[in-house]
């Protein structure tokens, strides 16, 4: 089977730590969407470690990882962390796999980014300008670059193709970026590429799981960003829930097992787009520093809010969640009072279903209101020593989502997390 860990907000949930976690239990972890947008944060023996492209099984030497074909690949990005990785004394030759389906990002994708974000203005959705988009486009335009692809006879004829396209829309931009001499790289990092384990992905996974081996997809980014089902048109580019799985990786719905949703146990948004529960006063920064709240790539300030449960039901009912993961429960310590959202009003009607038009709508949050905890979740080192006042909290949050809480994540290191179950 292929359990899945997902977020479940707008990303940066701790997904790579709970993966790290998760992977001496897998004998292979996929990642199956998304680009180098997306940062797993890990820290490993006091370090941290970003990993932006590679799964984050990387740090358990008997676990191989699988970039499928879902993601988009930065060439110039991947090798980077490959190098890193190498620094830390982690060897890839052996335990890396990558798909010959999956998309690449090439120079003029960042350069097609950069120009539409600046030329949107007021309206600019966020993007973190790494071409993950543009690339998509060309993906479900039919007129994409792949893995494969550079092992063609003719892959210069099929890039230049491709960047004549692209160079064609930029001249419909005032302000584009020095974007050619980004090439030497990228031709660098094609080079590179050809000499890692390129594999057809969908029959290499589904070989693994004939041989009953046990698999973790591991998603990017967050539920909310989903292309179809987020706050769009403030999303990702790609399918973030469940569904996107079989696409990403190439197996069939009948395979997939557990899901684990990923929750913080307040909320935090990355760039534009709506976020109810969002706070613009003294709480929300004492969040921000409180969690650190600053993005994993990007380095942005993340907006912070309250928890939403309605977003987290709606986000748990699309992907059928099984087993929820609450982190950053020790950021919450000094807080006296907690809020979590429970219904929204629109036009003076209370709701509890994810509206269509959030975009546009003004929609107010109605929380309902807990009690802090005097004892700090960090120092817990058993669910028997969490204080009474935590586990109500927690306790609403299983009741109203349906959904039981698995682990609870008490502070960025490895060994602090706390299994209720």
């Amino acid at each position: 089977m292929v359990d899945v860990l997902i977020g479940l907000q707008w990303g940066d949930e701790g997904k790579g730590k709970i993966v790290d976690y998760l992977a001496a239990n897998y004998d292979i972890i996929a990642r199956f969407q998304g680009g180098p947008n997306a940062g797993h944060t890990l820290y490993v023996n006091g370090q941290k470690v970003v990993l932006r492209t590679i799964p984050s099984g990387v740090f358990q030497e008997q676990t191989l990882n699988l970039i499928g074909n879902g993601v988009v690949i930065d060439p110039v990005t991947l090798k980077e962390e490959i190098e890193g990785l190498k620094r830390l004394g982690v060897q890839l030759e052996g335990n890396l796999f990558i798909s010959h389906k999956a998309h690449l990002i090439l120079p003029s994708h960042r350069a097609l980014d950069a120009a539409s974000e600046h030329a949107k203005g007021k309206e600019k959705i966020g993007s973190t300008l790494k071409g993950i988009g543009p690339a998509y486009m060309d993906k479900t335009g039919r007129n994409g670059l792949r893995v494969g692809d550079i092992m063609a006879p003719n892959w210069d004829e099929r890039y230049l193709r491709l960047k004549s396209k692209h160079m064609d829309m930029l001249r419909l931009y005032e302000e584009v970026p020095e974007w050619e001499a980004w090439e030497a790289d990228f031709f660098e990092a094609i080079n590179y590429l050809r000499s890692l384990n390129i594999v057809n992905g969908e029959y290499w996974l589904n070989d693994q799981l004939k041989q009953g081996k046990k698999v973790l997809a591991e998603g990017a980014q967050g539920s909310m960003l989903d292309v179809d089902y987020g706050t769009y048109p403030f999303v990702t580019s790609s399918n973030t829930i469940v569904a996107g799985v079989c696409t990403g990786l190439g197996v069939a719905p009948s395979r997939i097992g557990e899901v684990y949703g990923i929750t913080k146990a307040y909320c935090t948004r990355v760039g534009s787009g709506p976020f109810p529960t969002e706070l613009h006063d003294e709480t929300g920064e004492r969040l921000r520093a409180a969690g650190h709240e600053f993005g994993a790539v990007t380095k942005r300030p993340r907006r912070c809010g309250w928890i939403d449960l309605v977003a987290l039901r709606y986000v748990c009912m699309l992907s059928g969640v099984t087993r929820l993961i609450m982190t950053k429960a020790d950021v919450l310590d000094d807080f006296e009072e907690i809020k979590a959202a429970t219904a929204y009003e629109i036009d003076g009607q209370q709701t509890e279903e994810f509206p269509f038009d959030i975009c546009d709508r003004n929609v107010v949050p109605v929380y309902s209101t807990f009690k802090g905890w005097d004892t700090p979740i960090s120092s817990c080192a058993s669910t028997e020593a969490l204080p009474e006042t935590f586990k109500k909290y927690y306790s609403f949050v299983e009741d109203y989502l349906q959904t039981r809480i698995q682990f609870i994540s008490n502070g960025t290191g490895r060994d602090q997390l706390l299994t209720l179950f």
